[in-house]
């Protein structure tokens, strides 16, 4: 984990921030007028740049669709006003998950971990929406309205303290200033957390899922860590006391039986975060046998020794561990993907690439396959067949600096210099490096000679890495 740098915490010490104090419109009751949407939103993404700089993300493409589709599963149906979501899935084992203000979503991998069903894993992402849905950053402003943005940046940077694992410490230098009022700000009010509570429930109903999974998850949560002297962050920043639990499980008593508990594909990336946080594939093998040992219909643990044996080499046991698992879903995109895995590990690249093709048939728009699609045919030699395929993802997913980094490879292969220089500099932007991403699009530019349209082009993304640039500036003037 990266320890976070102090220019990062110092946000929690700003006093003043005069350019954009003097945009904010007039004061009024509504958190609208002290806070809008829209400076939330780029407040939020200048946030997002620097958070994915401090902390270790998961970039396992099957994690990042399943967290990425829950979530818009679970805001189609509330109450969202503004559905531009971002999202950084943190390499931590701990139990944490965040929605910070402009529609950031964190989730730690050991969110997987803790959650027993997709309920459960439901349940605190709904949660953590309904802060979102009911603005509870920009209101928490109403009460300190002469600090406004300063305030959100401070919370913000509290909230990278503790993705960041900074625990007390974090804590710590936002208290060394504004002490009581940001320390109020980064703990939600016992009634907002009630509120984002039952927000919460509602939305679980309306996306389908069993709303009686929340008064669990916090039930479990509550017996596990009651006696700990540092419970995880979740806990400290969202305390679960006996009223929270009665609360919501009165609420969720009020609606039918019935609804989505948990779901196979679940408990497959359950797995797969179980091997990332396992000391070795070796020692997640024997964990997974173990547990078909007491329970052989344990799908999801065949497919987790499965992954196990290809990290370890043992191709034939992988083999013949997948072979039911295929045979019972032959359409299942894990098990292929698993299969695929398996086959490239072979060096039998033809196949896998056959195999991705065949389920890219059926799912055309699927992220993992289009992603293995774009791996295999690099590994083939085809880079030029890849960066096609990189290019249009790039497109459909602009935020994820995964794909930039992965395009810039495949140009890097197909000679494409000045497309590196411009991929890279997108990847740098994401991770909140402005002045090296500037300096990619000055490489690229000395390159285009008397392309003028080009020239042009690379001019204008400059200028938008400069105004992200100022944000940023902005949030850590003191």
């Amino acid at each position: 984990m990266k320890v976070l740098r102090p220019a990062l915490l110092s946000l929690a010490c700003l006093l003043a921030m005069p350019t954009l104090a003097d945009d904010l419109p007039a004061l009024g009751d509504a958190s609208s007028s002290i806070v809008s949407p829209e400076q939330e939103f780029q407040l939020g993404r200048a946030w997002l740049s620097m958070l994915r700089n401090q902390v270790d993300s998961i970039n396992d493409t099957q994690l990042k669709d399943f967290v990425e589709s829950s979530v818009y599963r679970l805001a189609e149906t509330s109450d969202l006003q503004d559905h531009r979501l971002a999202f950084i899935l943190i390499k931590d084992p701990q139990i944490n998950a965040f929605a910070a203000p402009g529609g950031v979503i964190g989730v730690n991998g050991g969110l997987f971990l803790y959650a027993q069903t997709e309920g459960e894993y439901a349940a605190v992402l709904a949660h953590e929406l309904g802060h979102l849905i009911q603005r509870h950053f920009a209101r928490g402003l109403e009460a300190q309205k002469q600090m406004q943005l300063p305030v959100m940046a401070a919370m913000l940077a509290g909230i990278v303290a503790a993705a960041a694992g900074a625990g007390d410490a974090g804590i710590a230098a936002i208290a060394s200033t504004q002490a009581a009022a940001i320390q109020n700000q980064l703990r939600f009010s016992r009634q907002n957390e009630q509120e984002a509570d039952r927000v919460g429930v509602t939305n679980m109903v309306r996306a389908g899922y069993d709303p009686r999974s929340m008064p669990t998850m916090f039930e479990r949560l509550a017996r596990q860590y009651r006696y700990d002297a540092r419970p995880p962050e979740f806990l400290l920043t969202h305390p679960v006391t006996d009223s929270r639990i009665a609360d919501t499980r009165n609420r969720a008593e009020q609606y039918p039986q019935g609804g989505k508990e948990d779901s196979l594909r679940y408990q497959q990336m359950r797995a797969r975060v179980q091997l990332i946080f396992e000391e070795t594939p070796g020692i997640a093998g024997k964990r997974f046998r173990a547990m078909l040992d007491d329970n052989p219909k344990l799908d999801a643990a065949r497919y987790g020794l499965a992954l196990s044996q290809i990290r370890v080499g043992q191709l034939n046991d992988a083999r013949a561990t997948l072979q039911p698992l295929l045979a019972k879903a032959p359409n299942d995109v894990a098990y292929n993907l698993a299969q695929v895995d398996l086959e490239i590990t072979s060096n039998k690249l033809g196949d896998a690439l056959a195999r991705v093709q065949r389920l890219l048939g059926q799912y055309p728009g699927n992220y993992p396959l289009i992603q293995a699609q774009a791996d295999i045919l690099l590994k083939q030699n085809k880079a030029a067949d890849a960066e096609k395929i990189l290019i249009k993802l790039s497109q459909d997913r602009p935020l994820d600096p995964d794909v930039w980094s992965r395009l810039a490879d495949a140009r890097t292969i197909d000679g494409n210099a000045i497309g590196v220089h411009q991929a890279r500099a997108e990847y740098l932007a994401l991770t909140g490096d402005y002045p090296s991403a500037i300096e990619q699009l000055d490489f690229a530019k000395r390159r285009a000679g008397g392309n003028f349209t080009l020239a042009a082009k690379l001019d204008a993304r400059q200028q938008a890495f400069r105004e992200q640039e100022k944000i940023l500036k902005e949030m850590m003037r003191g």
